[in-house]
């Protein structure tokens, strides 16, 4: 019965943490002026990967941000490619915020990637357990941009079927003369 009380506490207290977050617009609206709109642009998800051994860390469908004035996107899932540090350390976000981060390491290369903020002050809550990437250190492409085409797939060019192949086959007979 204690132990039920005890988790039952302890739960409470997990879901008021967690109720002091943000939205992430309304972040974005403060920092960038304007929440990002949804328009109706054809780009398609963006797959985020590693600067230097291409492993995919991450994806657009998990954004939850960006910091312009720290060069990091936030992101609130990753992939398995992602790596969270054992050790923690403090970080100076700004003056008198004193943070507690974990480092994000690539299991490809071992590079750094960026952090996960363990522990914030309250102004910075909308960062706590977010991934942030640091934009130098990750590429990105957009599903879908890729615009070469095969010979065959040309606007003008027909795919070689057998009818095609015998069609040609007779027109190369008829036009070359055999001695």
């Amino acid at each position: 019965m204690a132990a039920r009380q005890s988790l039952q506490r302890r739960q409470k207290s997990i879901n008021t943490t967690f109720e002091s977050s943000i939205d992430s617009t309304a972040v974005e609206e403060k920092l960038f002026g304007q929440a990002e709109e949804e328009d109706g642009d054809d780009d398609g998800p963006v797959v985020f990967i590693c600067g230097k051994c291409k492993l995919p860390v991450g994806d657009s469908l998990s954004w939850d941000g960006s910091e312009d004035c720290q060069n990091q996107i936030r992101l609130k899932r990753v992939t398995d490619n992602v790596v969270v540090g054992e050790d923690s350390r403090l970080h100076e976000a700004s003056k008198r915020s004193l943070c507690l981060i974990v480092d994000l390491f690539c299991r490809g290369c071992s590079s750094v990637l960026g952090m996960v903020y363990a522990s914030t002050p309250k102004n910075l809550d909308h960062k706590r357990f977010a991934f942030c990437l640091n934009v130098a250190d990750i590429d990105s492409y957009v599903l879908g941009s890729a615009s070469q085409m095969l010979a065959a797939e040309g606007p003008k060019e027909q795919p070689v079927t057998l009818e095609y192949r015998g069609i040609v086959e007779q027109q190369l007979t008829e036009n070359i003369p055999f001695d």
